[in-house]
């Protein structure tokens, strides 16, 4: 089979699931013969042998089921980073880089801060701020062992020396420590919401917080106070409609200036508040 043919094949089998059907056929035909994409664009007339094929359908196949291509490539891009994922970790969404540019805004270029990142996953977040701030010193936390050492990784890849990882339930591995910024893309979504149909691939611990979505930001709202210096800020992303109840809990933590901002779709995604000196 001809690489060409091979490509508007799998295309008519991904759309029905995918809405980038052409783009997700040529990434797992170049995985198949280990080639860069533009090969694909040079020599469509190739023909894939035996082996070949087989591979393009195995990855085929898996694509079909729902597994996300970052999984499949094993790497996703985040803020101009190619990042390592793998089923222990989320996979980097567009959304959550308002979250970086946010913190980006509040931490002037030559600062020397501490900076925390709770729940840091594959370390995109921090990857991204530690790359824009090289003076500050990023601290990355996550229960998970398995995605920390995702983490570590793209912190390795990334030559980051200013980023370290620990171990460790949200806050509790910084027990006495105080952070400039902090920082965190926790679980958000409801125990029942439909939409975990889609997302079964991906770590439900990552995604999942009790049955109204707010269980583990109500930890953080509660937690983080203590970790920050006076007037210093606090910043979650919350699904487009919690901005109201994520307000309430920090309002009622005892967090003043909540302001939520919204992301390139127009939908609230981040909200931030300030540790009161009062």
């Amino acid at each position: 089979m001809r690489l060409d043919a091979a490509i508007v094949g799998a295309v008519e089998r991904l759309s029905p699931s995918s809405e980038s059907a052409r783009l997700d056929a040529e990434i797992l035909l170049c995985q198949s013969i280990d080639m860069p994409r533009s090969y694909l664009f040079a020599h469509p007339e190739d023909e894939l042998d035996t082996h070949a094929l087989d591979r393009f359908e195995a990855l085929l196949q898996r694509r079909l089921e729902g597994v996300p291509m970052a999984y499949i490539s094993g790497t996703k891009e985040f803020w101009s980073h190619e990042l390592l994922v793998s089923p222990a970790t989320l996979v980097p969404r567009p959304e959550t880089e308002l979250l970086v540019s946010l913190a980006l805004h509040e931490i002037p270029q030559d600062a020397e801060w501490q900076i925390l990142d709770l729940g840091t996953g594959c370390g995109a977040i921090a990857v991204a701020i530690a790359g824009e701030r090289p003076l500050c010193n990023i601290t990355a936390t996550d229960v998970s062992a398995e995605a920390l050492a995702i983490a570590r990784e793209n912190i390795r890849q990334a030559s980051l020396p200013n980023v370290s990882c620990l171990e460790g339930s949200w806050t509790t591995p910084v027990t006495g420590r105080l952070f400039n910024v902090i920082v965190s893309n926790p679980p958000y979504i409801r125990e029942d919401d439909e939409a975990l149909q889609s997302l079964r691939h991906e770590p439900l611990s990552a995604l999942v917080s009790g049955a109204d979505g707010l269980d583990d930001i109500r930890v953080l709202a509660v937690d983080c106070i203590s970790s920050l210096i006076e007037n210093g800020p606090l910043m979650m992303e919350h699904g487009p409609d919690q901005q109201e109840a994520v307000a309430g809990i920090l309002n009622e933590a005892g967090w003043a200036e909540i302001t939520c901002h919204n992301d390139l779709g127009g939908r609230p995604r981040v909200t931030v508040a300030r540790r009161s000196g009062k």
